[in-house]
């Protein structure tokens, strides 16, 4: 079996890949309207979106992250291990540092205002929030949602010198199993089992921190479907085997997700008891798996071509990333500081156009001004 060339553009995972910071974005917009923690939160945090965005939260991050394995791998194939570390270096790094020291500062500045820590007068907050030693109740310069770009950093280079042989991995090994007898099954299922491996042995030792030295369970979990994306990149078999198990991956999602539902409308006592909670928690993460191969093969089958509107949006969504929870923090607290009272639907609705808005109108306006670009992870150009 031939790889796929590491040249060939994927519209339909160009689109997956815009779908997937899409729905993050919205995910935190939604943050503000939750009971859950978060920087800030709106007057009219309830429960409505909680049981939406807890069936969205299993797959929204393994799905971005097994799309960047794709990409990492044939990114490595075309430019190889060297190249592939340099350009990680100015399209991944970079961004996270100038991120870290003025994209995300307001989202400290409005989370210490809240709780009255600091007073107003964010340019005179700024020299503080650089200053290690400030001692706020939050760790200052922070990274808050460009924790994903510090991780995916990372993981590039560690992986980097085996990138480029992904596809003869795929075809010594995995190619085989989804190609027999017990293709179908294997695929739908031996890629949970090392999930339920880090469920069971490391998440509740290692909690989510976004600590990038001692955030071991997520680190296991997101390098896990980085590995899948890569394996799966340039191997003509996996993608077939996507097209061919698709209908039953929806049907296993439209039902796990159904039954997670009913469990999470029911959380304490469904998750009273150990056992019940641990078949949950297994259906939780086969979930995740299903959904993200439903989501690969309808956009195999919907997306057959490219056009100049994904091409602008496959470049723009990375930027729009970058600046998007900054956008939404600032709406939530300043809604509330200027108590405008539109209702929760309103308020939600009016917060997600501003987000979407403002943070599409920032990264169009840095593509066209060559020294932002590569600050907000754009490719330099004159």
């Amino acid at each position: 079996m031939i790889d796929t060339p590491p040249s060939a553009r994927r519209p339909d995972l160009d689109a997956l890949r815009v779908f997937a910071f899409a729905m993050l974005i919205l995910y935190h917009t939604g943050m503000g309207y939750v009971t859950w923690d978060w920087h800030v939160k709106s007057a009219y945090e309830g429960t409505t979106l909680e049981l939406p965005m807890m069936l969205m939260s299993p797959w929204r991050l393994p799905l971005l992250f097994f799309i960047s394995g794709v990409a990492m791998a044939m990114l490595a194939g075309k430019l190889g291990t060297g190249r592939f570390m340099l350009e990680r270096v100015w399209r991944l790094f970079v961004p996270l540092v100038f991120g870290m020291a003025v994209i995300v500062m307001p989202q400290a500045y409005f989370e210490l205002r809240t709780n009255s820590e600091i007073e107003p007068g964010i340019l005179a907050f700024w020299p503080h929030y650089l200053d290690f030693g400030s001692g706020f109740s939050i760790t200052t310069p922070t990274w808050n949602h460009l924790w994903y770009v510090a991780y995916i950093f990372v993981y590039a280079l560690i992986l980097a010198p085996f990138l480029p042989h992904t596809g003869k991995l795929a075809r010594l090994r995995l190619e085989r199993v989804w190609s027999g007898r017990l293709g179908l099954a294997a695929f739908l299922i031996l890629p949970v089992l090392p999930l339920l491996l880090i469920r069971f042995t490391l998440a509740d030792s290692f909690p989510t921190t976004h600590n990038l030295v001692w955030d071991w369970a997520t680190h296991a979990y997101s390098l896990t479907f980085v590995i899948f994306g890569a394996l799966a990149a340039r191997s003509e078999v996996f993608w077939q085997v996507v097209d061919r198990v698709g209908r039953l991956a929806l049907a296993l999602t439209v039902a796990g997700g159904a039954l997670l539902a009913f469990a999470y409308l029911d959380f304490d006592a469904r998750f009273a008891d150990s056992i019940e909670a641990t078949l949950w928690r297994t259906l939780r993460l086969a979930y995740a798996w299903w959904m993200i191969v439903t989501l690969i093969w309808l956009a195999r089958r919907l997306i057959r071509s490219g056009s100049a509107v994904l091409t602008r949006l496959n470049v723009l969504i990375f930027p729009v990333f970058i600046v998007h929870q900054t956008i939404t923090v600032s709406a939530i607290y300043l809604i509330t500081a200027w108590n405008i009272r539109l209702g929760g639907p309103g308020e939600f609705l009016l917060v997600a156009a501003i987000t979407l808005a403002g943070s599409w109108a920032v990264a169009g306006a840095a593509s066209r001004i060559a020294i932002l670009r590569p600050l907000m992870g754009m490719k330099y150009r004159i």
